[in-house]
């Protein structure tokens, strides 16, 4: 399930589509609890054979599953987890990197216009663009240090088992808290209340088919 906004502003929608069949099942209006509980109430008993829902990180959608669906796996959807990295830890480091580079203005410069470069799939940089980025990235360890960490969160995402997602969860959480770095370490906290289990490795499940 994804919500999608109806208009610009805070005008919002929520599908609901059958992830084997890729058949949408439900359209409603509102990301709410209580916008989308009208789809569980038309499942009635049905909703115990509903074995794992994907979704972005929407406390809204995840209580609601869980009142209705307990037996359900709740899948946090790595598309919105790694783009809400990207707005609350990598793009607030470069800010704060590049304020702290007030004195040095070409390496201000080079920092301040960097976001894309960070916040790219680097499998689709140019050589060239992938060249600036190991410049940059050496250049500045706090930057480096969100980076490689971006890339960390898919590697939990893609485990092959629920014990090695937990393995590298913890690995992962280790580097944030010795980071020293307030934004990742924020995050870090944030993301440990959705980490109650690590589903997506029993369903690699997503809701990208919804975006757009």
């Amino acid at each position: 399930m994804d919500e999608f906004a109806l208009h610009k502003g805070h005008r919002y929608a929520t599908v609901i589509m059958d992830a084997e069949r890729t058949r949408v099942l439900w359209v409603g209006h509102g990301n709410s609890r209580a916008a989308i509980r009208p789809f569980f109430e038309q499942l009635g008993e049905r909703c115990q054979q509903i074995e794992a829902v994907a979704m972005d990180m929407n406390t809204a959608f995840d209580l609601e599953v869980k009142q209705h669906c307990p037996q359900a796996e709740v899948v946090y959807d790595l598309f919105h987890v790694v783009a809400r990295y990207g707005r609350e830890v990598v793009d607030r480091v470069r800010v704060e990197q590049a304020n702290a580079l007030k004195s040095d203005k070409p390496a201000r410069k080079v920092v301040k216009s960097a976001r894309w470069l960070l916040l790219r799939n680097r499998a689709k940089l140019s050589e060239k663009q992938d060249v600036k980025l190991q410049e940059l990235l050496a250049a500045n360890q706090p930057l480096a240090m969100v980076y490689v960490l971006k890339e960390g969160l898919k590697g939990i995402w893609y485990a092959p088992s629920v014990w090695e997602g937990w393995r590298r969860w913890r690995s992962w959480m280790r580097q944030v808290k010795e980071s020293g770095l307030a934004p990742l370490q924020r995050f870090g906290r944030n993301l440990s209340k959705y980490m109650r289990d690590l589903a997506s490795a029993n369903y690699p499940m997503h809701t990208s088919v919804l975006e757009g």
